[in-house]
């Protein structure tokens, strides 16, 4: 791949690599890229990126490429170095706790982190060190056409007016779950496979809780499920906690992560968790906004490329959202992609270089996610007490068992402390 021009105003277009979406993923994607010297541009379908989302969860495989790519200072400035990862019952009595990031002996953090927070910490290393015209906004990919020598994608403005096309060596989509690009390689592609279970989330100004770092996973999804994880250090000592529920339900909607949703439809459920160290139906009830979204996923692809055009991120790979892997896939995706197009001379072989490690390795993460992710501690519980209250956690599960449950979904996600030793 050729190197990147000194100066981006005299870059050729069809000497770089088209990047369509200005996610995560293609963000990271982009810092990666001008890490190695290849130059690329974003076009992104939004006229202005503004803080979206709430919070998630960056894993110490995902942070270890962030902080090589020189963004641990910025990305310690805005979230919060998660300590530890707790679980309880619906009844709030402890059932297993575990170090989380450094406190586990990671050589890297675990970041809770708005998500807004995080793509404007990309996004500014993107502008800075590539050039300001890296991103493009207001562009929104209809599709893309190959020949031998390059891509031409097409592009519609936010009134669907069309836009002059554009020429690059590759194009990646990094167009998340509603990808136009995923839809071309695979049009007959089936409908996205719901999992029986609707989420809402939530974020609200309070008091910490616990550590301050702590992230929680208590209840469980037959009477209702809560994930909650303080991602913002304010400065009066309170923070910005990050809450998700989900509940079986019959009914759901469309996917999209920014949908509305009412408070009403589940806080019934919540309404007696007011335990010694969080008052849950307070903390729903403070949140000013609260969005819906139903638990879906896709059924692993065969291919992510076809010529010079591949899939990166949610595009490739959306999975549900569980185990705080979604953004990390999508990272060592960048990696991989970027350390592939470093070393081989031909685009084509090094796109299928990239998917041939990254497919299978997402794959087993999206079933993972589907059946054994760590919440499986909480269900276990669940299922021998009978959804009752305990004496004693010992007389229920052994910590030793709790602990191996936990270690399985580290080791097929990538991020058990002995693979990170081992991959350097």
């Amino acid at each position: 791949m050729p190197r990147r021009s000194p100066d981006p105003a005299s870059r050729s277009t069809e000497d770089e690599v088209l990047i369509v979406g200005a996610g995560i993923a293609g963000l990271v994607l982009a810092l990666e890229l001008h890490d190695a010297g290849i130059g690329c541009r974003l076009y992104e379908s939004v006229p202005q990126l503004g803080s979206v989302g709430v919070g998630i969860n960056l894993l110490p495989h995902a942070t270890r490429v962030l902080h090589r790519l020189g963004l641990g200072d910025d990305l310690a400035a805005v979230g919060i170095v998660t300590s530890e990862s707790v679980f309880f019952n619906r009844f709030g009595q402890l059932i297993y706790r575990e170090p989380s990031g450094l406190n586990a002996g990671y050589e890297h953090p675990q970041y809770s982190i708005h998500r807004g927070d995080l793509q404007a910490v990309l996004l500014a290393a993107v502008r800075e060190r590539i050039g300001p015209d890296a991103v493009v906004l207001g562009h929104r990919c209809v599709r893309a056409e190959q020949d031998e020598n390059g891509v031409t994608a097409h592009f519609v403005g936010p009134g669907g007016d069309p836009l002059p096309s554009v020429r690059a060596r590759l194009l990646v989509g990094c167009d998340g779950i509603h990808s136009v690009l995923r839809k071309q390689l695979h049009p007959d592609e089936g409908e996205p496979r719901y999992s029986g279970i609707n989420m809402w989330r939530g974020v609200t100004k309070g008091r910490p809780f616990l550590s301050g770092a702590s992230m929680v996973r208590a209840g469980w999804i037959d009477r209702g499920k809560l994930v909650a994880y303080p991602i913002r250090n304010l400065p009066d000592g309170d923070q910005l906690l990050n809450w998700v529920v989900e509940i079986q339900t019959p009914r759901h909607l469309q996917r999209d992560w920014n949908r509305r949703g009412d408070l009403e439809d589940f806080i019934g459920a919540f309404e007696d968790w007011h335990f010694d160290w969080l008052d849950v139906p307070a903390m729903m009830r403070a949140s000013e906004t609260v969005l819906e979204y139903p638990m879906v996923d896709q059924d692993p692809l065969d291919r992510w490329s076809e010529g010079r055009i591949t899939l990166l991120g949610d595009a490739a790979h959306p999975m549900v959202p569980r185990g705080s892997n979604g953004a990390g896939q999508a990272i060592l995706d960048a990696r991989a992609l970027r350390n592939h197009l470093s070393t081989t001379a031909d685009p084509v072989v090094a796109l299928r270089a990239y998917e041939a490690e990254r497919l299978p390795a997402t794959t087993q993460v999206v079933l993972a996610n589907r059946s054994m992710p760590p919440d499986v501690i909480i269900r276990e519980v669940w299922q021998r007490t009978g959804d009752q209250p305990f004496d004693s956690i010992d007389d229920v599960i052994k910590v030793e068992e709790l602990a191996q449950i936990s270690q399985r979904y580290k080791q097929i996600a990538g991020y058990s402390t002995e693979a990170l030793r081992t991959d350097q």
